[in-house]
């Protein structure tokens, strides 16, 4: 007979190994911002991107390669006259209410996302119906041939076409969803979720994925972590000083002043995930004054350069590219076809330019981030170039939600509107005149900033309808060339950051957006 001591002995093991047993494995991480909107098609922001690759899923997806493969959909065919587009869904999807997902909720959610991406709004203007066949069938028909739709419908960031519930994809655009129900392989635990603290996902066990291997934002999308906690924590020192202690598993975007610090630590590992990198970018309001003229635009073209934007953010030359080609260079469409002459810093002519355009000498609203590590020194070298070229600037400081929430209003400088800020798009977003949603000139239905002109729209209406690569490149010089002409935004340089993750963290993939599906936490 065992002994009082070896029988509680004996218990206590077990209960300890069924703790084990059922212990879950948690991802701690620090974002590269904070997550306070959670509305992928309300905004771009690459925070509320990277949250809707959490909790929703799309009908197709990009690879590695830049292929655009099915994803929720099973199969679909395409009439001979390149009109007629038949989708079927793939079985066993459902939301995380439990409720299957149909053919109705993607319709509802590609009409809600074409009403606000660049990509979306020139397909529609393509597309002469769609409707719903049965629960998991719908057709499309189109009014001309496009590659646009099955491109539109696999874009790999901002804004991606997500799949929600028709209930929430009828929710008007411009107004931000309040129901978070997704069909994506984690959900969103609401009741943890605190702005300012943390936000909290956990995996949605009756996520069926597809039986092909995971490539880039393609293929299953298998699971393999129980919850996957962001932290929201501005100070970089910080964030690198708990990675470093094994306090959290991984940082998106560490400092670029303390990668050398990171990769002197053994135990941790820098991923390039996304090889095609970034490029920053000035954006002007059109529709308040200065930046309505076109002549003070090109103005800020001449007062720019973009080595010193580098400089001030990246700092390391291994990191950034100076390029001047629109399209980002390395792709297909880059060119500097136009560029003669712009983004060198020449003040003279900057000055002359805002003299003959009639600059009233009154300041300018630069909208600057502070929160952000890649972006907080973007401010400061634009309102001194600025100053130098011959502008007055009013440089108002905030968090980069508070920049994300105002730069969407229209109101006059002094009623809390702005005259310019400054971001930056994943170069995945910009290859081409339609994907690039600053390109997008059509008034009140563009993104913030709203450029008006008909020129510019005909040429993406061309270049949508063009299948030619020779004759795309053709269109893509005339749009740079345009854009001398009347600047819609400014390009200031290509950019590189890593990842950094504990090196027990394995299987993070190359793609244009951090996902955590197939890592796995050792």
């Amino acid at each position: 007979m065992m002994s009082r001591w070896k029988i509680v002995t004996a218990a206590a093991a077990l209960l300890a190994g069924s703790s084990m047993a059922q212990a879950q494995t948690t991802m701690k991480v620090v974002m590269h911002s904070d997550v306070k909107i959670v509305d992928p098609i309300w905004t771009t922001a690459y925070i509320v991107r990277n949250h809707g690759y959490m909790i929703y899923d799309t009908l197709f997806a990009m690879t590695e390669k830049g292929e655009i493969k099915p994803q929720m959909v099973d199969t679909f065919t395409e009439s001979p006259d390149k009109l007629t587009y038949k989708f079927t869904l793939r079985d066993g999807l459902l939301w995380h209410d439990g409720k299957p997902v149909t053919s109705e909720d993607c319709i509802a959610s590609i009409k809600r996302w074409s009403a606000k991406d660049p990509v979306g709004q020139k397909l529609m203007t393509f597309v002469d119906t769609m409707t719903a066949d049965d629960a998991k069938s719908f057709t499309v028909k189109l009014k001309s041939p496009t590659g646009l739709l099955i491109f539109g419908l696999g874009k790999p960031s901002s804004n991606v076409p997500f799949m929600m519930p028709k209930r929430v994809a009828e929710t008007d655009p411009n107004t931000q969803i309040s129901e978070f129900v997704g069909s994506g392989p984690f959900m969103l635990k609401t009741d943890e979720w605190k702005p300012g603290d943390k936000i909290v996902y956990t995996k949605f066990k009756d996520y069926k994925p597809r039986a092909e291997p995971a490539n880039g934002l393609a293929g299953g999308k298998v699971v393999k972590l129980d919850r996957v906690e962001w932290l929201a924590v501005t100070d970089q020192q910080q964030a690198v000083n708990a990675l470093l202690a094994g306090e959290i598993d991984m940082v998106e975007q560490p400092a670029f002043d303390l990668i050398p610090l990171v990769k002197a630590d053994s135990n941790i590992k820098l991923w390039n995930y996304n090889p095609l990198g970034l490029q920053y970018t000035m954006r002007f309001n059109h529709t308040q004054p200065p930046f309505d003229n076109p002549k003070v635009r090109q103005a800020v073209t001449y007062a720019l350069n973009q080595k010193d934007f580098l400089e001030a953010t990246v700092g390391n030359p291994e990191y950034y590219e100076v390029c001047k080609a629109m399209f980002v260079c390395g792709s297909p469409l880059a060119t500097e076809k136009g560029m003669d002459g712009l983004l060198e810093s020449n003040f003279k002519k900057s000055q002359e330019l805002l003299k003959e355009a009639g600059y009233d000498g009154k300041p300018v609203v630069l909208l600057h981030s502070t929160d952000l590590q890649s972006l907080t020194n973007l401010g400061p070298v634009a309102k001194q170039l600025l100053e130098k070229g011959g502008f007055k600037v009013d440089m108002q400081s905030s968090d980069w939600q508070t920049v994300v929430s105002r730069r969407v209003r229209k109101d006059p400088v002094d009623k809390g509107g702005w005259n310019v800020m400054q971001t930056s798009w994943v170069s995945a977003d910009i290859l081409n005149p339609v994907m690039a949603g600053f390109f997008n000139s059509s008034c009140d239905k563009a993104g913030f900033g709203w450029p008006c002109d008909d020129k510019m729209e005909k040429l993406r209406d061309d270049f949508a309808r063009e299948p030619d690569p020779a004759k795309q490149k053709a269109i893509a010089e005339a749009v740079q060339l345009r854009w001398r002409e009347s600047p819609t935004h400014v390009h200031l340089g290509q950019y590189n950051v890593p990842i950094a993750a504990r090196a027990n963290i394995t299987g993070i993939l190359t793609a244009p957006a951090p996902v955590f599906w197939n890592v796995e936490k050792k």
